[in-house]
């Protein structure tokens, strides 16, 4: 039976700052010579990421994870390391990549996606002395700690939002790849909006079948799928679509219509400043602050291990009130606020599907 656990409140906390950290591109740290070696881990070499689909840039999900590394690193000091995923790679290629990290004494070792579930099962058993994370999936192993989110609760919250701020009584969403974890985004959102209220109708679509058909690293797909949902007179649109995203931020703002960012908040992104107006809020998931727990952990020589929930109760997701704008609409704040404190408390159950 697998251990589950959540971290305290002061826990995420501390971590919750990562949040506000960017990454704009650059090329990832190049993996040194360490001495570890198969089984071993003595090396002093810390934390290390493997990027998902869309890599660094994305301005969400991957870039959340960076912030949490680059916290890590100035804190520890260490030497630390982010690797690029490549076009149409098989499980073998995360297997290599896994490995390579480490044989050269990289501790911890994240996965950043689900993608990495069946490469990390096989990796972390050979080398059970490393600690290993791996965002959205969850694997039984001693030495892995699976690093999960209340992403329904934070878009049940974007929901409120969205239909607090619609004039034209139709909002959208807009997912990256048709799964079970963007589900969860969607049947959060969809009933935030129904519960606050019933007369605005969500219009939904997804970009791909499969993460291989590039549903989150296709701007240009989050961009016509977005104008779809616009000429058919959704004013605030939702996404949770990676780097596809961008395009549905770029659809939004284009027609001065609001769109609510996802992971990170995207009105602070500098890659998107030229469409910062038009971005009325985000639904955060603290994937850097779940890093950066991760590597403390491992640094305090107490390594998370099991699932390790982060939800609204730990600030573990949330929703970004930057934008000058949010706090204008009329209802908005305090209707959040109210649907905030009934998740916390139990008296809204948000649903998965």
């Amino acid at each position: 039976m697998r251990r589950i656990s959540k971290l305290t409140r002061v826990a995420v906390g501390v971590a919750s700052l990562a949040l506000a950290a960017t990454a704009c591109g650059g090329t990832s740290s190049e993996a040194g010579s360490g001495s570890g070696s198969e089984g071993e881990g003595e090396s002093k070499k810390g934390l290390a990421i493997a990027y998902d689909i869309g890599g660094k840039g994305d301005q969400s999900f991957n870039d959340a994870a960076f912030s949490g590394l680059d916290k890590a690193k100035k804190e520890f000091k260490y030497d630390t390391a982010d690797i690029e995923p490549t076009d149409g790679e098989t499980d073998a290629d995360k297997v290599q990549r896994l490995t390579s990290l480490a044989k050269q004494g990289y501790n911890p070792i994240v996965g950043v996606g689900f993608a990495y579930g069946p490469a990390m099962t096989e990796v972390a058993k050979k080398y059970p002395k490393i600690s290993f994370g791996i965002v959205d999936s969850v694997i039984e192993a001693d030495n892995v700690a699976s690093l999960v989110f209340a992403e329904n609760e934070a878009s049940y919250l974007a929901g409120v939002a969205a239909a607090k701020a619609t004039k034209t009584n139709t909002v959208g969403f807009v997912g990256g790849v048709d799964i079970p974890l963007i589900h969860k985004f969607e049947a959060g959102f969809k009933q935030g909006v129904a519960d606050t209220n019933p007369k605005v109708k969500v219009l939904s679509q997804y970009l791909t079948q499969t993460a291989e058909e590039g549903g989150f690293a296709s701007p240009d797909k989050g961009k016509a799928a977005a104008e779809s949902q616009l000429e058919n007179k959704a004013d605030v649109v939702y996404q949770a679509a990676g780097l596809s995203g961008q395009g549905v931020i770029e659809a939004a703002a284009t027609q001065k219509k609001w769109a609510i960012g996802v992971d990170s908040d995207q009105y602070e992104q500098e890659a998107l400043a030229k469409f910062k107006d038009y971005i009325l809020t985000s639904a955060l998931k603290d994937v850097g602050g779940a890093v950066y727990a991760l590597a403390k952990s491992v640094e305090d020589g107490k390594p998370l291990t099991g699932v390790q929930t982060f939800d609204l109760k730990v600030d573990g997701v949330g929703l970004a009130e930057t934008n000058p704008e949010y706090a204008k609409i009329a209802g908005l704040k305090d209707a959040v606020d109210k649907a905030k404190a009934g998740i916390i408390d139990g008296s809204i159950k948000v649903k998965t599907e």
